[in-house]
């Protein structure tokens, strides 16, 4: 089934089951929709319940690998499942196998199954001259990578052609998110300018002029794209990003408007060097995504902009910080990143200059 102009969807009281509830965007969907009147099942491997939600959420304990389990907890039947954390062909496959008992799903995909015209993607960026460049904005039009199982872009490639290739027996909206921020990441960009203002360096290196634009995604953003596709079945793919992509200095400026510090900034005009000048959201050429698509198919309108969901995501960050080692408290991003705090080597650097 098509995307359908919005409106065109009587509302109506519907149930939703949504798989990874205490997720960052879990936790913000099973909140958007169960106050627009969804009956919702939130369903976690730890079966914990987010205090903000209103009462009357249901909360069931399941993991997902686990298909008896996440039979169960589908139960009956729901109008619309939701799901945070499904990685590839095996995730897609399961989804389907519910579709008699399932309406319609809605399923967060990623911006990183684009690839270039020439074949590029973020899988190949470490190779020299391997970053992507995409068209400025990315359309849901561009082409993806080859599906498969080797790396996280290109598992979400496989579970994008699954669904789709499944759509006639289960309507799936597909959302490629962009670079998610909110409370309860396990891997906040924002750590970065966070933890260097706590620790009162006042000085930043920036690669590539500090202009690297990364498209952001808001969890409440995102949470607002899954609120409209509920209630409008149909097999779609859109981009899920904010409604403006700054620029790295831009963000981090923001970060130190709202931790009350000033930064001085030192702009490379080429790449990093030697790893100086890096930043979670350091790319040399631009990704940012067109969001047509939503809006002319769901209605679809941002709920904050990056800047103004700030305060609430360095206020987290801050608290999960207080009295830890950062490699403790984001054992993720350390293992992603590895070490983003290297003032040595920064210090030296510009001691050299």
């Amino acid at each position: 089934m098509p995307g359908g102009r919005p409106g065109t969807y009587r509302r109506r009281m519907t149930h939703a089951v949504v798989l990874g509830a205490t997720g960052q965007i879990g936790r913000a969907a099973v909140d958007a929709l169960a106050r627009d009147g969804w009956e919702v099942t939130a369903v976690s491997r730890g079966g914990d319940r987010d205090a903000r939600w209103p009462k009357d959420v249901r909360v069931v304990r399941a993991d997902r690998e686990d298909d008896a389990a996440l039979s169960a907890a589908v139960g009956e039947g729901c109008d619309v499942l939701v799901d945070m954390v499904a990685y590839g062909e095996r995730e897609a496959r399961q989804l389907v196998s519910l579709a008699g008992r399932v309406g319609s799903a809605v399923v967060i995909s990623s911006v990183s199954v684009y690839e270039d015209d020439s074949g590029r993607n973020f899988d190949t960026q470490a190779e020299p001259d391997g970053f992507p460049a995409y068209p400025v904005p990315i359309t849901e039009a561009q082409r993806t990578v080859r599906p498969g199982d080797g790396s996280y872009s290109t598992g979400k490639a496989a579970l994008e052609r699954e669904l789709l290739a499944a759509g006639d027996r289960l309507p799936v909206t597909l959302l490629r998110a962009g670079a998610i921020h909110g409370p309860y990441c396990r891997t906040p960009r924002e750590l970065y300018f966070v933890k260097r203002n706590l620790d009162g360096r006042r000085r930043r290196v920036l690669a590539h002029g500090g202009a690297s634009r990364f498209h952001p995604a808001s969890v409440r953003n995102i949470a607002e794209l899954i609120r409209l596709a509920a209630p409008r079945p149909g097999t779609r793919v859109l981009n899920a990003v904010d409604p403006d992509a700054p620029t790295v200095a831009e963000i981090a400026a923001a970060i130190d408007a709202v931790m009350g510090v000033r930064t001085q900034d030192v702009l490379l005009d080429g790449p990093p060097v030697d790893g100086v000048g890096d930043t979670p959201w350091t790319v040399p050429a631009p990704v940012v995504c067109d969001m047509s698509a939503a809006r002319e198919q769901l209605g679809y309108r941002p709920v904050v902009r990056y800047a103004d969901a700030l305060p609430e995501t360095v206020a987290f960050i801050e608290e999960r910080l207080a009295g830890r080692d950062w490699r403790e408290a984001y054992p993720k991003m350390f293992k992603a990143y590895g070490d983003l705090f290297d003032y040595a080597a920064e210090d030296a650097w510009a001691e050299g200059r």
